[in-house]
């Protein structure tokens, strides 16, 4: 008979030929029966290899728990390997490639582990059974695959402010190349110059010595038109993944990343359609096979796994994650530019009085994991703007609420005007920001952030704009008439200035560097920044950093 499902459903220790981790697989069949297999982690990485498959593993620990032996025992930590491991062989068993290679089957019907000391890998091992020298000799191996990374977009509009060639590549273990667009033809169309911009910016990455890798992002709020139709038949998905890969192919690309504002959901008025989830999992797969192992699959989206035929998120997303390297959360445009302005990006509901708490860093992570995404394939997204709004009134200094309690449009009664524009996500496509920011230095009085009213302003335009200024300590303060204060229950701060009756909300060193570190804390894959051109220089990449371990 066939097997149906497989999954890690739990785990043990055994003593031979050195104490380690046994991983308990469940096995179903098409006839009914049910049956388990114990395997350690170095079975899973030699099946892997074996096949060749498009699928991804858990990270390895052992540079984790080297002299932390109680660290191997940490539920965290355990529950991360399995559900990994359990998307792993979710991927294997749904694909019809895979789900009958006689190297599988095998696999899940030969109960024993192997328990040769020739073939016993390290990883398997309890970490107090490991001696120093063991320890020290593959700490080095591992270091790199445990330091999370640090990425960014690099849109094409960058060109002028940031050109590649002056890029210090040091900073970015990647860059998400942003954008081009699905087409009516489910192809690929690009702005103009994009093209040019793409190739000098690969070139220079991969000649710079640092190992930045440059991957195409495709999409974006406003070029999410065509997604659907292009994920819609199985003809229409072969022809984007052809465009896909020709693109990889023809830029010397190290991947894709889609940024499809949202599937079954309109985004900026998009089309969709209830098959959408289902139809952007196969395009994934086919991606997947066509790119081969080695190349980078990722996809910007929500706080929330993606929304399935019944119109609520995914319960289980593991059969995405097993064929995707990276989820990137837009944690970010939680409240834009509303009559009621709130953080754009909270770090969490820390003082339990958000009407969207469902929506921020540390909501985010377990509700990607809980639904099957290991923590080791998200990417923390962080905003290098924030949100500029006018008229408003009563604006307290510290402790405010999500959204900012107090903060009324002229003449509005408490309680009116409370509606938040949550968007949730929002990389917009905007070649005419650039030019702005160049006006706009050039003409403002100093703290007039006027031409921003009702818009994102990035980060790099408050501090030319003259409302912060940095301190010889590296971090920013309020000038020209503006007070910088913090909202303890988002962890971010605010700038007011009550004479302009002006609010802007944004993140600052202090901000993305607690984002940044409960990412490392909680072993995720990383962060990135959306977008490099909106940063003073590399100073919130730099604190980004700092906070990763890098």
């Amino acid at each position: 008979m066939a097997i149906s499902a497989a999954s890690v459903v739990g785990h043990t220790t055994a003593s031979s030929p050195r104490p380690h981790i046994l991983y308990t697989i469940e096995v179903k069949t098409t006839d009914g029966k049910t049956s388990t297999a114990l395997k350690r982690y170095s079975e899973f990485v030699a099946l892997h290899d074996t096949l060749n498959d498009p699928g991804s593993l858990p990270p390895k620990r052992i540079l984790a728990t080297t002299f932390i032996p109680s660290a191997w025992l940490d539920d965290t930590l355990i529950e991360e390997r399995k559900a990994g491991l359990s998307a792993y062989l979710t991927g294997l068993v749904e694909s019809p490639q895979f789900r009958a290679h006689k190297f599988l089957v095998e696999f899940l019907t030969s109960s024993a582990p192997k328990a040769s000391a020739r073939d016993f890998n390290l990883e398997d091992a309890l970490p107090s059974t490991l001696s120093r020298k063991a320890a020290l000799a593959v700490q080095p191996v591992l270091s790199a695959e445990a330091t999370p990374i640090a990425a960014a977009y690099y849109p094409d509009w960058a060109s002028d402010s940031n050109p590649p060639a002056s890029l210090d590549f040091s900073k970015f273990d990647i860059l998400l190349f942003a954008f081009a667009t699905p087409n009516s033809s489910s192809g690929i169309s690009w702005d103009d110059g994009a093209t040019s911009t793409l190739k000098t910016l690969v070139s220079a990455a991969h000649n710079s010595g640092q190992g930045t890798k440059v991957v195409l992002s495709i999409g974006g709020w406003g070029g999410s038109y065509w997604f659907s139709q292009a994920m819609s038949t199985s003809a229409n998905r072969t022809t984007f993944v052809n465009a896909c890969v020709s693109a990889v192919n023809t830029y010397s690309l190290d991947g894709i990343d889609i940024d499809w504002e949202y599937p079954n959901e309109s985004g900026a008025g998009n089309p969709y359609s209830s098959a959408d989830a289902a139809n952007l999992l196969s395009f994934f797969q086919s991606l997947r096979t066509a790119l081969g192992s080695s190349k980078i699959i990722s996809a910007a989206v929500t706080q929330l796994p993606w929304t399935g035929s019944n119109g609520s998120p995914l319960t289980n997303v593991s059969a995405y994650a097993s064929v995707m390297t990276y989820a990137n959360i837009m944690n970010y445009d939680v409240w834009g530019a509303s009559s009621s302005p709130g953080p754009n990006a909270p770090l969490g509901n820390l003082c339990g009085t958000s009407s969207l708490p469902q929506y921020s860093a540390q909501a985010a992570l377990p509700q990607w994991t809980a639904a099957g995404f290991p923590a080791s394939k998200l990417v923390l997204g962080l905003p290098l703007y924030g949100y500029y709004k006018e008229q408003v009134l009563g604006l307290p200094a510290r402790g405010l609420k999500c959204p900012l309690p107090g903060v009324l449009e002229d003449g509005a009664e408490e309680g009116e005007g409370e509606e938040p524009n949550a968007l949730h996500g929002n990389h917009e496509r905007r070649r005419e920001g650039k030019e702005k920011e160049k006006e706009v230095t050039a003409e403002a009085a100093a703290g007039d952030l006027s031409a921003y009213f009702g818009q994102q302003i990035p980060f790099n335009q408050i501090v030319a704009l003259g409302a912060l200024v940095k301190s010889s300590a590296g971090t920013y303060g309020g000038a020209n008439g503006y007070t910088m204060a913090w909202d303890d229950c988002s962890d971010t701060p605010f700038l007011y200035n009550t004479s302009r009756k002006t609010v802007v909300t944004y993140d600052d060193t202090w901000s993305l560097g607690d984002k940044a570190l409960f990412a490392k804390q909680n072993g995720m894959a990383g962060c990135f920044t959306w977008s490099l051109d909106q940063d003073d220089g590399y100073t919130l990449q730099n604190v980004i950093r700092s906070n990763l371990g890098k």
